[in-house]
């Protein structure tokens, strides 16, 4: 009986893994504040993140979206009308530092990010 409750008392203080996705409608010459977008968080797998973020994107009338980031903490995507990057990590500024930096140009405005 204590094994059973020792075991109960682990599996809820492990913290569950939670997987989220950021997908994109993008085009070249597309101004940042003119991309569509669908988010996902709270999945078990990248996979299924990726799957609902493309329907989000897809649910707000979007045609063309594609999944561009898998996370498990914080994700992120910047753009420009020539110039897009991605970026992950462990917080919102972190991911959104790392898409800039991938965007790599003075114009590169964040899209979208989200966390966990």
């Amino acid at each position: 009986m204590f094994l059973a409750a020792a075991a109960l008392m682990l599996a809820q203080a492990a913290p569950a893994y939670a997987a989220g996705a950021i997908a994109v409608d993008d085009e070249a010459g597309m101004k940042a504040g003119d991309v569509g977008y669908g988010t996902a968080t709270g999945y078990s797998t990248r996979e299924a993140a990726g799957a609902a973020a493309l329907q989000n994107c897809k649910d707000e009338g979007n045609t063309s979206c594609k999944v561009v980031v898998r996370f498990d903490t914080c994700g992120a995507y910047a753009g420009s009308a020539d110039y897009y990057g991605i970026g992950w990590g462990k917080s919102e500024k972190a991911a959104q530092s790392a898409a800039l930096e991938q965007c790599g140009n003075k114009s590169c405005k964040i899209v979208v990010s989200d966390c966990e």
